[in-house]
């Protein structure tokens, strides 16, 4: 077991690098004068150099990427006075703040959108599809496959407005979408957060459904299956002990996967109910051509997803022993 995480640890900060070299690589190492892309068309040539300067980009490349990646772990100094702490992830180019400090407010919005929706969705999805399995030929069978057609031919933008429009607008039932800390009211947070919940994981559940429904209609034609029925076994026991545990591993993929899509893709969401999210300021960042602001965002949406497959990986351990011996 020791050796399988050690193996799977490894491969997560191979991955990290070599997603941080080529990210790095695309912003700061294009024919394209990184300098003048921040400093704006209307700069002088003593303020491009001055930009230039000021945030180090007139080193060797393998050396930018030195002072980035030490800026990371133990912070950095800039040319012009500026003291970044770790983890440093450059400077904005309007203000000279920090882009953690950006961060540090806007993904908090992108969680709670992601993980609200992400539990929702799951909840919903392998709920739904695991009955529609057992009760196959039924009518809620199919009006699950139904329910999942339509939630993956509607597209975010427009059942996302749809929402808005209808309770928001017409029956005045919630209040528009805003965030607030958990910590300071769960009441409020839950509220502001309800319709992009509902947006986000009612479109999102529609492939965990039919995801589960196909695992386990193929678990319950199994032999072990007919084996714990003639073993006179409850109907409980068979489909929640050993049906949908033995169909967990690919929706176990499946969640991880979704969750670190998610947290890394709420450009979407976040531009439709009006949320300063992580996504929201990775859109104003390219606009405004903050290419810090950019590469940050990269980099935490890479981070999200490989540490999702690390954390799936871990857990089809648990769940099958077999994969520890791999």
């Amino acid at each position: 077991m020791l050796r399988f995480i050690i193996r799977r640890l490894l491969l997560a900060v191979l991955t990290l690098t070599m997603v941080s070299i080529i990210t790095f690589g695309l912003f700061f190492a294009v024919p394209a004068d990184p300098a003048r892309l921040q400093c704006g068309q209307r700069c002088t040539a003593e303020q491009v150099d001055a930009v230039r300067a000021n945030l180090g980009l007139d080193e060797p490349v393998h050396e930018q990427y030195v002072d980035f990646v030490k800026g990371i772990f133990v912070g950095r100094s800039y040319d012009n006075g500026t003291e970044c702490g770790a983890p440093c992830l450059g400077l904005l180019n309007v203000g000279g703040r920090e882009v953690t400090e950006v961060v540090a407010d806007a993904l908090p919005i992108t969680a709670s959108i992601a993980v609200g929706a992400w539990l929702i969705q799951m909840t919903l999805g392998i709920g739904l599809g695991a009955i529609a399995a057992i009760k196959r030929g039924r009518f809620i069978d199919k009006f699950a496959v139904g329910a999942s057609l339509v939630g993956a031919a509607t597209p975010l933008f427009f059942f996302g407005p749809m929402l808005l429009l209808i309770f928001r607008y017409e029956l005045e039932w919630l209040p528009q979408p805003a965030y607030v800390s958990p910590l300071q009211s769960i009441g409020d947070w839950m509220v502001g957060m309800i319709l992009p919940w509902l947006a986000v994981s009612l479109i999102g559940f529609a492939f965990e459904t039919r995801m589960t429904r196909s695992q386990m209609l193929e678990t319950l034609d199994e032999d072990f299956i007919r084996t714990s029925w003639a073993k006179g076994l409850r109907g409980r026991t068979v489909f929640g002990r050993h049906a949908l545990r033995a169909s967990i591993t690919p929706i176990a993929t499946s969640a991880g996967l979704s969750l670190a899509g998610l947290l890394g893709g709420a450009v979407v969401t976040e531009t439709i109910f009006g949320l300063n999210g992580l996504g929201k300021r990775a859109v104003d960042a390219v606009r405004a051509l903050e290419l810090s602001m950019v590469m940050a965002t990269v980099l935490i949406a890479a981070l999200f997803i490989v540490v999702s497959t690390l954390l799936v990986d871990l857990l089809y351990a648990v769940i099958d022993p077999r994969v520890r011996l791999s």
